[in-house]
């Protein structure tokens, strides 16, 4: 049942999880507030739009979804790396979140007297290991990863808000840069996630629809029924209530991203992260199930993380995630955009009219590869 719901709480998390790498010199900085709503709007909408309509359409994983719609659109093979790219996204976010964590605990225990005689790789490896297993739980992590969140959170607000001097700036390519990396990330872009929150969805449907076996006509209709109910309701449906918390929860991360925590805060908070890291990693082993198997797949997350986790230092990892996700989004966005057959999308997204449908469009098409080419740019500036 908690997988229903796994989408919502990404999108509640991934704000409280990631924002502390983009936001914290720039939280009173009104005319960054200002390029995060415009870049919310601009990119991150259009974008998670597009992957519910690919998730509705291919009633599938990121992965096996990308190669019945490449097929399906005569496209080339090659656009099916964006499900390969997608599940690489999430364990990139996963080692981030893990070595940081690593580092959060041990800065907790000096507080409180009580590190533990390890090397610092040794703890981060071990806990790279203990997060693995977590992910075998799937989506029943999420609310217990949200609950120590907020609990660490809530303790660091009984010392109260730091002070935030709110003043207007120069606007620039390097603050639209960290506004869009803010709004992928808040978003969860081009990690196909929400995508995988519907195929979750789906599998239920066909586990309820196919329970019965003394009803052979529904059992054999169970595939049929599951393209119905993908895409029943408008995408909007899906889309609009995940936007709108991940402008909710993004709002109150921008503002607590300074929160100085205390000793217990900080403990409760990096153990509710490495909760969330299991269900990415959960997300990236079942992609890579698809071709090789769950074992194989397991272990081959717990291999690459150990290695991003102990060998990459901190900031090289947040300029990987920058660099993947902003990737991932460009695949998604042009092959939505420019390979995917206009009548197949607008039946998927089923808007109210045709001019919301046509503003989609070109916002898809043209408005975010744009503004991913001078996010871009404003990086290496």
């Amino acid at each position: 049942m908690m997988s229903r719901y796994a989408s919502y709480f990404i999108a509640a998390l991934l704000p409280l999880l990631l924002f502390r790498w983009f936001a914290p010199t720039l939280v009173g900085q009104i005319d960054f507030w200002l390029l995060w709503l415009l870049a919310m709007i601009l990119v991150s909408l259009p974008v998670v739009y597009a992957e519910i309509a690919l998730a509705y359409r291919s009633v599938d994983a990121p992965l096996a979804g990308m190669q019945k719609l490449t097929r399906e659109a005569d496209a080339s093979p090659v656009w099916r790396s964006f499900g390969w790219l997608a599940a690489i996204v999430a364990v990139v976010i996963a080692a981030l979140v893990i070595s940081a964590a690593s580092s959060g605990v041990i800065a907790a225990l000096t507080e409180l007297n009580s590190v533990p005689n390890l090397p610092s790789f040794a703890l981060a490896a071990g806990l790279v290991v203990i997060v693995v297993l977590l992910s075998l739980l799937g989506a029943t992590t999420l609310p217990l990863g949200l609950g120590l969140i907020v609990i660490g959170l809530l303790l660091g607000l009984a010392n109260g808000l730091p002070s935030i001097d709110f003043a207007m700036t120069s606007i620039n390519l390097s603050e639209w840069a960290r506004a869009v990396a803010l709004a992928l990330v808040s978003v969860g872009a081009g990690t196909g996630l929400y995508w995988f929150g519907q195929h979750l969805i789906n599998q239920q449907t066909i586990t309820a629809v196919a329970a019965d076996p003394y009803d052979s006509p529904v059992a054999s209709l169970a595939s049929s029924t599951t393209n119905r109910v993908a895409n029943r309701h408008p995408a909007s449906k899906m889309v609009l209530p995940i936007w709108t918390l991940q402008l909710i929860v993004g709002a109150v991360a921008l503002l607590t991203s300074a929160l100085s925590l205390p000793p217990i805060g900080q403990l409760s908070y990096w153990f509710g992260v490495l909760f969330v890291a299991s269900y990415l990693l959960h997300y990236s082993a079942q992609q890579l199930a698809y071709k090789f198997g769950l074992l194989v797949s397991l272990l081959a997350v717990l291999i690459v993380v150990a290695i991003l986790v102990v060998a990459i230092p901190i900031l090289w990892l947040v300029g990987l995630l920058v660099i993947s996700s902003s990737i991932a989004v460009l695949l998604l966005s042009i092959f939505a955009g420019w390979q995917m057959k206009i009548s197949h999308l607008r039946k998927s997204l089923n808007f109210g009219n045709e001019a919301l449908y046509n503003l989609w469009r070109i916002a898809i098409r043209l408005i975010v590869p744009l503004a991913m080419i001078l996010a871009f740019i404003g990086w290496v500036m």
